[in-house]
This record gives C-alpha cells, structure tokens and sequence, in this order.
C-alpha cells in the first residue's frame, strides 16, 4: 500500500524536490531488498516461544478433579456452537460453565458465563487482511476487567498495541499499556521488543518495563530467547528450544533466570545484595493415531502427563496427573468430552462441502 502511494507521486514533483526523491528512492530500494531475502511473517512478541509454552507444555491443558463437555455445533459456515461444562474437585473451575461462540471470515465473539456469576466475554474483528482488534472483557468477584488490542501483521513483522483497563476519568492516564515489534531480518531470524507502562492509582509513580526478545527457526528446531530489563521486581531471562524429532514426536525445554535486588545489609555492600532464582522445564508430546500424549518434569520437582484419547469420533477422553517430589503431593484429573453433531452437518464434514472460515482467533 505505501509502495503504490510512493509510487503514485508525480515523477516531475519528486525530481524537482531532492528530499522527497531521496526519501522515495531509499524507501523503495529498502523495500526491493526486503522482498528479495524472502522474509515470512515471524508472529507475535508475545507468542515468540509458542511451539513450546503453547502446544508441547501442559500450561494450557493440565487440570484436576472430574470434568465432563458438551459441545452442540449450530453451524460450520458461519461457525456456531454451544458448549456446558460440569467440574468436580477442580481447582479453580467453577462446578458449571455454559460458553457459546460464534466465528466468521471477520468476526469471532465468545461469551461464558460460570454458576458463581463470572462472565468473560471476547470479540475479535478483522478489519483487513492485516489489522485484527481484540477485545477481552472480564467480571468476576466484584472485580472487572477490559483489555483492548489491535494486532498489526506485514509480510515479514506484526506490531501490537495493547491496554488493560484504560482509563482516565480521574484526571490522568492508568492502566496497563503493551506495545511489541517482532522483525524478520533474515529467513531464520527474527528481532524484537516489548514496552510496557502501568499505572496502577493515580497516587502512585508510573512504572516502566522493557524486554528484547529474539527468535531463530532452523529446518526442524526453534531456538528463542527473551531478557527483561531491570524494574521494581528486578530483571529475568528466559529462553526455549522447541525441535520435532519425528512426524509424530516433538519436545521442548524452557530456561527462566530471575535477578532480584535483596534487602540491605543481607550480603550486599551498597544497595543489599542480589537475589537468583531459575527453574528448568522439558516436555515431549507424542501424536498417535488417536490420541495425544503430552509429559513435563521442571527443576522444582513436578511430573506432569497428559493423555488425550478419542474412542469414538464424537468422544474424547482425557487422564492428567501430576506429582510434586518436594511436596509430597499428587493430582490427577479425569475429563470426558463429548460433541453431539447432527447428521446433515457431519453429512456436510464427511462430504467436504461446507468449508469453515478463517477465523480471526
């Protein structure tokens, strides 16, 4: 778009203006030489280490206690569907959930709505190929909570800008502010950083937070790596490895160094002394026929595994344990989903004749 508008400048007024021929040319040049190296589209800062955190580690999956799901799809074009949840023994899961989502080629909304009164609601809109606005709104406990984010993504870098619980009708600006830029410079590697500012009351000091995050993508394996600069809790450092070792078999690991100042006179000579703490994660997932299995074990002494089993293709059975060492304690969770589709819809799946649409989740 701005290469067409470039373009679209008379060339007699850009010859006789040296500054907007040299700003023209040198833009256009940066752009040959970007589209030259091939660059892709390296995702958000905020997903930088996803195939880890996201699909090999247990953090979105594990739970405990008796769970049971009952999905009803309205429809696969829009996309339609009703969902009720009954919990037992989980630890913070309400005993029942109703949820119902509804996704377009431009619209995603999703409302759920617990039996403690909890209500989380989510849209997302698209409005071009390029730019996608979230919205996530949150009352729970008396509490509430709305956050707001617009996703930016190019050929070969995504910029997002994100605020929760914006506000300023108490006579200045508050709240939690995000903006992240992840850049590919070369067909592998990708660079990138993080900026957060928050206000939490008007009677308190704005704090300020910065964090450089790096990604490479080799054939098989995904290296990241993300450092914190130093702000009231101090810095960190985290990286990851994500690497698939067969079709069916990938595995991960994640490294997380905290620094911390300490009190003073506990060590330290000006300023107290200074306070490290890391912890180390491995995880593999294995992909079978027809079912799942994820397993992770950390510094800190816990075993996880996780088992997805489908036994009909309409039920799904999941087992997840997790045992701490240290603790001397054990969890296992137990959870039953089951999706009742209609015929003319499965007919429809089967048949390939109704495609879902690209849904901005």
């Amino acid at each position: 778009m701005a290469n067409e508008k470039l373009a679209s400048i008379p060339s007699g007024f850009a010859n006789d203006n040296a500054l907007v021929s040299a700003v023209r040319n040198t833009y256009l040049s940066v752009l040959e030489r970007r589209e030259a190296l091939g660059l892709s589209n390296p995702g958000t800062f905020e997903n930088i280490n996803r195939e880890v955190q996201r699909d090999v580690f247990l953090t979105n999956f594990m739970f405990t206690g008796l769970r049971a799901e009952w999905n009803k799809p309205i429809s696969n074009n829009p996309i339609f569907q009703l969902s009720h949840q009954l919990s037992m023994g989980a630890q913070g899961m309400s005993p029942y959930t109703f949820s119902a989502l509804y996704g377009s080629s431009k619209v995603f909304l999703q409302g759920t709505m617990e039996s403690d009164g909890s209500l989380v609601a989510r849209s997302n809109y698209r409005w071009n190929d390029s730019l996608i606005t979230k919205t996530n709104a949150q009352i729970q406990s008396g509490q509430s909570m709305l956050s707001i984010e617009n996703d930016l993504s190019g050929k070969d870098f995504t910029a997002s800008l994100k605020g929760m619980n914006p506000s300023i009708i108490e006579g200045g600006l508050k709240g939690i502010f995000i903006a992240s830029y992840l850049q590919s410079v070369t067909p592998g590697l990708a660079l990138g950083l993080e900026a957060v500012w928050q206000r939490v009351a008007m009677n308190s000091s704005p704090e300020a937070l910065l964090s450089y995050g790096a990604r490479y993508k080799g054939s098989d394996w995904i290296a990241s790596l993300q450092m914190q600069t130093e702000g009231p809790q101090g810095s960190s450092m985290s990286s990851s490895y994500w690497r698939k070792l067969t079709d069916k078999v990938s595995v991960g690991t994640d490294l997380s160094l905290q620094f911390a100042p300490g009190l003073s006179g506990a060590g330290g000579l000006m300023g107290g002394s200074l306070q490290k703490e890391g912890s180390a994660s491995a995880g593999a997932k294995y992909e079978f026929r027809a079912s799942t299995f994820r397993a992770q074990v950390d510094s800190k002494g816990r075993l996880s595994c996780l088992l997805e089993k489908t036994i009909l293709p309409a039920v799904r059975v999941t087992f997840a344990g997790e045992m701490d060492h240290l603790k001397q304690q054990a969890k296992v969770g137990v959870g039953v989903s089951v999706e009742a589709m209609s015929e003319d819809l499965m007919e429809q799946a089967e048949k390939g004749g109704v495609q879902a649409p690209s849904v901005p989740f």
